[in-house]
Parts: structure tokens; C-alpha cells; sequence
């Protein structure tokens, strides 16, 4: 029999499941944030006693419940409590070993070189509005060769100047791959090293959109607010909070103005419409957010009931 306190308590973690077969229940991966639920956990334990776990899509797995939580970093009450619905064992069959995140060993320079390749990316990135200085900044780099051939790679680094992330997008016209990025996990501050959490932060979704606003903005790597960014701006004393989603995740964008709200923070939506701030540049995107005034609940609820 599946234990539903277990289902609950995993549902507050990954939000709602959806029930498949044999056990199993979908969810979105918070690893690569997939559009679909491709993470499927499965509630009937195996002769071993244990919950077994899997993204279809980015490959993250584990035999047990708890590897997952400790991976999430999820508040050490919701870990007390697994504790009490399933078999934990030693704690050396829970401990997580932090992956360390390493730039592909193929990068170049993109501050100087040659050749044909190096031109195209320099070029690629040209294209997309990223300066010579932006270069430098945020250490873009390219490869060639490897896993991210033909790619250039853009990093992110904690407050402690760590590299904790960083993706791969394709210089290529007409590439089988556009983007790939490491199966480590996405639950990290992108940027860090360059906020400021005393004065107003931009959530915008890709590193380009962050590189193009430049001002104290923070990709989300997608469309959710990871829990580690989610604690850190709350614990924060940043008051003023712009949300600037792709026009798409405008169901997103609400649940996100509302969960800080509540939170007490003063947050501004941002209409970026049908193009993104990397698209849209920085001057244009810096006047479209002087334009926009605060949400109030009244306000957050007219456009809930424009979406119904």
C-alpha cells in the first residue's frame, strides 16, 4: 500500500504529482527543468526497502527518497519527517557528495585567438548583443572539440567567486543541438558574484537576458524561482523585486509575484511582450521597467482572472 502522507510530503517538495503507473508519480525535474513531468518517483518500495527516482530527461537518478531531499536541500523539518515514512539506514546511505562543477576541459579564450571557429562565435555572440566587456566580465569562453563543440560557454559563479553552473549555447545556423548543459543541479544563486542585495534585483529567465540587462539581474535557468534563490531573497534586504519572464510563463510570473508578496516585497511585472531582454536591449528593457508601477492583490488578481 502506498503511504499518501509520503505522496503529500513529496508533492510539497516538487509539487503536485501526477499518478502514472505502478507506483510512480510525474513530476517537473528541478534539476533541468523540463517542460513536461519527466522526473518519475516511484511510492511502492522495492525487496531493498527503498523509493527509486529518475529524470528521463537529464539522467538524474537515486535509489532513495532521501538522496533526493538532501540533493533539493530541502529544510531539515521536511527531512525529519521523510525519516518517519521510510527505511534511511547508515547515514553514509544518504550522505550526497556535492558534484563539483567544472568547465569543459576543451574551453578557449575568447579575449584573443584565430581561426574560423573562434570567429564564429565571436561573431555569434556579437549578434546577440554581448560586448568585448561582457566578455570579459562574465569569462565567455568557446570549444570546439568535446561535448560542447562549436558552443560558447557561459559561466556562473557564487558570491564566492566558485564556478556553481554554466551552460552551453551553439554558434551554429542551423545546429541539431542548441544548448546543453551540465547534469549538475540548477538549485544554486546564478550570478551571484555580481548582486548587490541591497538594492532592487531583476528575475529575468536566460544568462543572455541577465547579460543584457546588466543591472543586479539574476537568471532563474528557466522559469522557477529554485529554493535556494527563493531563501536567499527573502532572508535578504532587498526590497524592490522585478519579474521579467518570457511572455509565455505569464502563469509563472503571477505565482511568483505572489509568493513574494507575501513575503513582504514590493515586486513590479514587468510586460517584456514578444521579446525578451536580450532581444530587447538594454536601453529599451532599462525604460520599460521604469515605466511599470508596483502590483497590489487587487491588481495580481485582475490579471489571474485575465488568464481564466
Amino acid at each position: 500500500m502506498i503511504n499518501q502522507l509520503l505522496i503529500s510530503l513529496v508533492n510539497s517538495v516538487l509539487g503536485q504529482g501526477k499518478p502514472t503507473a505502478r507506483g510512480n508519480y510525474s513530476y517537473h525535474c528541478p534539476f533541468c527543468n523540463h517542460s513536461k513531468p519527466k522526473l518519475e518517483v516511484n511510492f511502492t518500495e522495492n525487496k531493498e526497502g527503498n523509493n527509486q527516482w529518475a529524470c528521463w530527461v537529464c539522467g538524474v537518478k537515486g535509489k532513495k527518497l532521501i538522496n533526493l531531499f538532501k540533493n533539493l536541500k530541502v529544510p531539515s523539518e521536511k527531512i525529519r519527517e521523510l525519516k518517519s515514512y521510510v527505511k534511511i539506514g547508515n547515514d553514509e546511505d544518504y550522505i550526497v557528495v556535492e558534484e563539483k562543477v567544472e568547465l569543459p576541459k576543451e574551453c578557449k579564450s575568447l579575449v584573443s585567438g584565430s581561426g574560423i571557429m573562434f570567429k564564429h562565435a565571436k561573431q555569434y555572440l556579437k549578434n546577440r548583443g554581448i560586448t568585448e566587456n561582457d566578455i570579459l566580465k562574465y569569462n565567455i569562453s568557446y570549444c570546439e572539440y568535446g561535448a560542447y563543440s562549436n558552443m560558447v560557454i557561459i559561466p556562473s559563479y557564487d558570491e564566492k567567486g566558485n564556478l556553481n553552473y554554466f551552460t552551453g549555447r551553439s554558434f551554429e545556423k542551423e545546429s541539431f543541438k542548441k544548448y546543453q548543459n551540465p547534469t549538475t543541479t540548477r538549485n544554486i544563486i546564478p550570478f551571484e558574484i555580481f548582486i548587490n542585495w541591497n538594492v532592487p534585483i531583476i528575475l529575468c529567465e536566460g544568462m543572455f537576458d541577465a547579460i543584457a540587462i546588466k543591472r543586479n539581474a539574476i537568471p532563474l535557468l528557466g522559469k522557477n524561482i529554485q529554493s535556494e534563490l527563493m531563501k536567499k531573497i527573502v532572508n535578504s534586504s532587498v526590497k524592490k523585486i522585478y519579474i521579467a519572464l518570457d511572455k509565455d510563463a505569464i502563469k509563472q510570473s503571477l505565482k511568483h509575484c505572489e509568493m513574494l508578496m507575501d513575503e513582504g516585497k514590493e515586486i513590479y511585472l514587468v510586460d517584456i511582450q514578444d521579446k525578451d531582454p536580450s532581444e530587447m536591449g538594454t536601453r529599451k528593457f532599462i525604460n520599460l521597467i521604469q515605466q511599470t508601477v508596483p502590483l497590489t492583490y487587487e491588481t495580481l488578481m485582475d490579471k489571474k482572472l485575465q488568464l481564466i
